[in-house]
């Protein structure tokens, strides 16, 4: 096992050198599904008829061994690359490094992207926030999904989520595909803490791991920022202790928990370019009402509201919960689950990340 660091910068910087001014990836996407009669999760609880969405690019090989999978982050879903139709103003979040002659190269490599157990994304909404409709194809089994043995949502009944029955599931995809091994696995924040514990679980299956902004284990500092999240959700009045109606969000909590965390994982350089402007351009320097705002908060509140339209409160939660308890190989010592690991892995981090700061990588 070899450990590699590296600057998110260094790397942006590699990537643009090489860019063209098209989209990276230009085929149109097909979300697809995939599904299990069950799963049985790390803890023991067995979820019946699961499902996950899944999407594709480039072409496997006949070997099947030319595969990189794409772990999503915490609040993106399957959607990496690419358009589902030639009308959306915007691709997948990773598009500009996946594609034809890219650093992830389609011309070479078969990507697959899956929707994770727990997507936070699991209410449709017709003005979902960018990548255009992207949220409101997640396919995902979670809190919101409907329990067959009484007919309403699981809500806090449904089962703990670790990050390795993201993996596990993701592995079940793979295994029904007949794919065995794996070119590389890279993700994004909750995709790197997949990508690490994807090397762990199946070390003779991952040739290559790409952790970006991601570590093995959550810190004490990061349970404690994601615990305020949490405040935020249960303290909304909506919530009644997860009892909700899924079309009665407690939208305000969610909003709440989404602001922390973004704020958590920027830094306070992203925030100087909204100075100290007002909101209303035309207000003077003294402040009229109390509900006047700043340009910042204004941009807060907007970006709260496009990504609330497609949450689940409770689904926030046990992802929330997924991520605090994780270290990789969920066995108590962060240094037996790294020996591990056969794999070379690249860290890839960012310095302005104050969640997963690079001192934690």
């Amino acid at each position: 096992m070899k450990f590699a660091r590296f600057s998110f910068l260094s790397v942006v910087i590699l990537i643009l050198s090489s860019a063209v001014p098209a989209f990276a990836y230009d085929g149109i996407v097909t979300k697809k599904t995939f599904t299990m009669a069950s799963y049985t999760t790390v803890g023991g609880q067995t979820i019946p008829n699961v499902k996950v969405g899944w999407e594709s690019y480039g072409t496997l090989n006949a070997a099947k061994d030319n595969v990189i999978l794409i772990p999503h982050s915490f609040s993106y879903t399957s959607h990496a690359a690419g358009k589902y139709t030639k009308d959306d103003p915007s691709p997948g979040y990773w598009d500009a490094i996946i594609g034809s002659g890219k650093a992830i190269n389609t011309d070479k490599y078969y990507v697959i992207s899956s929707d994770t157990l727990i997507n936070l994304h699991a209410i449709s909404d017709p003005n979902a926030p960018n990548p255009p409709g992207a949220n409101n194809k997640v396919i995902t089994t979670g809190p919101a999904s409907t329990n067959p043995g009484t007919g309403q949502p699981y809500g806090m009944d449904f089962p703990f989520i670790t990050v390795r029955d993201m993996v596990n599931v993701q592995k079940a995809l793979l295994d029904s595909l007949g794919i065995k091994s794996l070119h590389a696995v890279a993700g994004l924040s909750l995709g790197a803490m997949q990508t690490v514990e994807w090397s762990y679980a199946y070390p003779d299956m991952v040739k290559r791991a790409i952790p970006v902004s991601g570590h093995g284990q959550s810190d004490a500092y990061l349970v404690g920022i994601l615990d305020l999240a949490i405040r935020f959700i249960k303290l909304d009045p909506k919530w009644k202790g997860g009892k909700y109606s899924l079309d009665e969000q407690p939208i305000d909590g969610i909003k709440g928990a989404r602001n922390v965390i973004a704020m958590t994982a920027l830094h306070w350089k992203w925030a100087e370019q909204y100075g100290r402007a007002w909101a209303d351009g035309s207000k003077g320097v003294l402040r009229k009402n109390f509900d006047d705002l700043y340009k910042i908060e204004a941009e807060i509140d907007k970006g709260a509201e496009a990504f609330a339209k497609t949450v689940d409160a409770n689904t926030f939660l046990y992802r929330i919960k997924a991520t605090q308890d994780y270290i990789v190989g969920h066995n108590g010592s962060l240094e037996e689950g790294l020996a591990r690991i056969k794999a070379p892995v690249l860290f890839i981090y960012t310095p302005d990340d104050l969640m997963i700061p690079d001192g934690k990588v």
